[in-house]
């Protein structure tokens, strides 16, 4: 995907458009925050990740307000993430896109979906090792 200006507004909705748009291929989603320690702590490892599997695709969302995208878009910028697909939420009721993306999930960052090609997604709350992810990978690129 080319260089994103900045990251797209995630609303009602985009949650399908994703799954649509890598409709029978394998992707990582990472929901993070500009004021999530743990998330920016892992943006380095994202990095590595995004050098050694440029055949992954590996999608940013932002759980921050739109007001938050310029901030979010520089620290994209600064761990070389820039250019991945990235989002930002763009709607006042977060609960009700964490309900669409899932709804056992309480909105805990990092949080960390891993979908196969038959997009089956095993989600993972938390900080995830280098070899946490390869294990995934291994799963969901097969």
């Amino acid at each position: 995907m080319p260089v994103q200006a900045e990251p797209a507004a995630f609303s009602s909705g985009s949650y399908q458009q994703l799954l649509t748009r890598h409709d029978h291929q394998p992707f990582m989603l990472v929901v993070w925050s500009v004021n999530c320690p743990s998330c920016l702590k892992d943006m380095a490892l994202l990095n590595s990740i995004h050098q050694s599997r440029p055949e992954l695709n590996i999608i940013m969302l932002a759980a921050d307000e739109l007001a938050a995208t310029e901030q979010a878009q520089k620290i994209l910028e600064k761990n070389q993430l820039s250019e991945l697909e990235s989002w930002i939420y763009a709607e006042e009721n977060i609960q009700k896109l964490q309900f669409e993306i899932d709804p056992k999930w309480y909105g805990e960052l990092p949080r960390t979906y891993f979908f196969d090609k038959a997009h089956q997604r095993t989600a993972v709350s938390g900080v995830i090792s280098k070899d946490e992810y390869e294990t995934m990978f291994a799963k969901i690129l097969k």
